[in-house]
């Protein structure tokens, strides 16, 4: 069975922007592309939240997005992409796919068919509802060296402990931490009184 696979930056205090949505604080260079071309091709379809894809597909299909970072751009632009959103009427960057109501079923079959695994690139909110219906096979984060103090958490809302293990990890010479986690056991969370 393929896996769906999350990959997120993220700072070393968990959060996938700055107060102000901000990005730069992400450490790219020529090893972390290398990583992100070689992640591309293991896969056969990269999966979108509404915000995320129409950052990428405006950012993707640029001219300059094609100069300066080509293979990526190429897998970018040219791999399937599942769109999940009820907002959204259409999708116009190439082989992109809108999928607007019964998400539980159409990812179980599509992990059922064959082919290379699928990864959601950003999409936090999307990622969050995913781990709440265990669908959510890896997490691959890539741990920033910088400490922003407030944004946007990768996670919000999680119901239940996941227990995770770790299957891979990585440093790159930016200082950035690969950190490969597949789900282990999943305990559902108990209340407790406070008396």
């Amino acid at each position: 069975m393929r896996k769906i696979i999350s990959q997120m930056m993220i700072s070393l205090d968990g959060f996938i922007e700055g107060l102000n949505q901000e990005l730069n604080w992400h450490h790219v260079d020529d090893e972390y592309h290398k990583y992100t071309e070689e992640m591309l091709y293991s896969v056969d379809a990269i999966l979108y939240g509404r915000k995320t894809y129409q950052h990428m597909k405006n950012f993707w299909p640029t001219e300059f997005a094609i100069e300066k970072f080509p293979a990526i751009a190429e897998r970018m632009n040219n791999l399937p992409k599942i769109v999940f959103s009820s907002t959204l009427n259409d999708v116009d960057w190439n082989d992109t796919t809108l999928i607007k109501e019964k998400v539980n079923d159409y990812l179980m079959e599509l992990k059922q068919q064959p082919g290379k695994d699928l990864v959601i690139l950003g999409s936090s909110d999307f990622v969050s509802f995913l781990t709440n219906i265990n669908l959510v096979d890896e997490y691959q984060v890539i741990v920033n060296p910088v400490i922003l103090g407030g944004g946007k958490p990768y996670f919000k809302n999680i119901t239940d402990c996941k227990l995770l293990k770790l299957v891979r990890a990585k440093v790159f010479k930016s200082g950035n931490v690969l950190l490969c986690y597949q789900i282990a056991r999943v305990t559902p969370q108990t209340k407790t009184d406070s008396k």
